[in-house]
């Protein structure tokens, strides 16, 4: 079943294969612009994975992109690469962390 708002494409994060997350201990904080947007923070710790709407104060990343480029991008219609390269998605903080998110959205 395809994702159609950002909140479902966070919801869905939070039931990724525990595996993928093990020894991740972080905060990241989603700024999603334009319809269905908003800013969610999603933090890591233990193994398991939380999120909750609204900002964080210090998130060890921060991830800026439109709502419905995240849904597209949840949906594996959009590259995160190409995204990044057209400056659709924006990343501040560990950069490392974007890249370990990537391994874990898909």
């Amino acid at each position: 079943m395809a994702i159609t708002t950002a909140s479902e494409a966070l919801q869905k994060i939070t039931s990724v294969d525990a595996s993928k997350i093990q020894g991740l201990n972080a905060v990241i904080l989603f700024n999603l612009t334009g319809e269905g947007g908003g800013k969610w923070t999603l933090k890591f710790e233990n193994g398991k994975v939380e999120v909750n709407e609204g900002e964080t104060a210090s998130p060890n990343m921060t991830l800026s992109m439109s709502a419905q480029d995240f849904v597209d991008l949840s949906n594996g219609h959009l590259n995160p690469m190409a995204a990044f390269m057209q400056g659709r998605l924006k990343i501040s903080g560990d950069m490392s962390l974007a890249m370990r998110l990537q391994s874990i959205l898909t």
